[in-house]
């Protein structure tokens, strides 16, 4: 049993790898796209927001998925199918095709997102599933780094375009390893009538409407704070390269470290004491980031990004904790306001940025992080941390 619970916290750790791994895999090579392709830094931004609106677009739709097929199956056959795409980009003859393939790892990366957080509300109950979904978490945080990091290096060194070659051998060794090692859930028969009966109602619920606004103002400040932290350190004084700026995103990994940690801290506590601490980590990065020090807006964004992540963990083990029954569809509706955050997180600054720059930004970002504590404090109901979502089940199953 141990072993297998080892297993399962592995594979799922990966999944989150998986998933994040070829996202903003773009972020810190614009300038590039922009040589290669001959256009603007603000189209080439495009490359992240075509990929984070089609996450948006296909998310509720994915717990019809996991309704009909068994979950394992769904999240080992999504994260081989990322690889697709991400080849395809690697030899786009244009920036339109390139947004094509961009799009398409979009519509796949949710299925493994939703997927594998319901496949955590399923399997797990009560605190654990805090535990486990920080966990997960923690392994976005990887291949979120992961995919800047390779982008960023193979670009400076070798091209863009192997960059992506070799972020797609990436993606197959990750899903060939969550395939040997993600075991079965156990399928939860009683659960499938009242998933169609009271569907609706319970994802429209107060508190999981909140939810989905703290993850768009949770995704909102992240994309704006590293597609726009990109460009202020890509300019004078600093005149960052691809490779810089991709090292940069090694921030990323301290995360790894405190999400687990935060996550077995707050298993008897509510989510919202959880996400409060996310943002005043948050808040506190972005104002360091105002400094003239390279070294100080670099310790600014590692605590902004570890409070991005604290807040993701929060409100994915919230909605997970919360919903009794259609976790699949309550998570595909988080992750719609979630990427159209960090949709309009790559848009909306632009306007700030040519006229006020990046002090202007991180007055907008400060204003999304203080907007997602007030609606979780407002909306986010308390939850008693041994109330179990489903009864008769508590840690591993039998």
């Amino acid at each position: 049993m141990n072993s297998r619970l080892h297993s399962a916290r592995v594979a799922l750790f990966l999944c989150g790898c998986a998933a994040f791994l070829n996202l903003y895999s773009t972020q810190s090579i614009l300038q590039e796209f922009a040589l290669s392709f001959q256009v603007s830094a603000r189209q080439a931004g495009w490359s992240i927001t075509v990929t984070t609106l089609a996450v948006a677009i296909t998310a509720p739709f994915i717990s019809r998925l996991t309704g009909r097929f068994e979950q394992r199956s769904v999240i080992v056959i999504a994260s081989l199918l990322l690889a697709v795409p991400a080849l395809l980009t690697a030899h786009a003859g244009s920036f339109a095709e390139l947004l094509v393939w961009r799009f398409v790892e979009g519509m796949l990366i949710p299925v493994v997102f939703a997927t594998s957080v319901a496949y955590i509300g399923d399997r797990w109950s009560g605190g654990t599933v805090t535990e486990i979904t920080s966990l997960y978490v923690a392994g976005t945080v990887l291949g979120g780094f992961a995919g800047r990091f390779v982008s960023g290096i193979m670009t400076e060194y070798v091209g863009w375009r192997e960059a992506f070659e070799l972020l797609t051998a990436i993606s197959v060794l990750v899903g060939v390893a969550i395939y040997f090692l993600l075991p079965a859930n156990p399928v939860l028969v009683t659960e499938a009538s009242p998933v169609r009966l009271r569907g609706f109602r319970e994802l429209c619920s107060k508190p999981l409407l909140a939810a989905y606004g703290v993850g768009f103002c949770v995704l909102f400040s992240q994309v704006a704070t590293f597609t726009y932290a990109g460009l202020y350190l890509s300019q004078a004084p600093f005149n960052l390269g691809a490779a810089a700026l991709g090292t940069i995103y090694a921030v990323f990994l301290l995360a790894l470290v405190v999400i687990p940690i935060a996550g077995r801290l707050s298993k008897a506590r509510p989510q919202a004491e959880l996400l409060t601490g996310a943002v005043l980590l948050g808040v506190c990065g972005s104002v360091l980031t105002l400094l003239p020090s390279l070294w100080l807006i670099v310790l600014g964004l590692a605590l902004s990004s570890t409070g991005v992540f604290l807040a993701q963990a929060s409100a994915n083990a919230f909605i997970t904790a919360t919903t009794p029954h259609n976790k699949g569809g309550a998570v595909g509706l988080y992750l719609t306001g979630y990427y159209l955050g960090g949709s309009f997180g790559a848009v909306v600054p632009a306007m700030i940025w040519s006229r006020w720059g990046w002090q202007g930004c991180v007055a907008l970002i400060i204003g999304f992080q203080l907007l997602s504590l007030l609606i979780a404090l407002t909306g986010w109901k308390p939850l008693k941390p041994d109330t179990p979502v489903a009864r008769g089940r508590s840690g591993e199953p039998a």
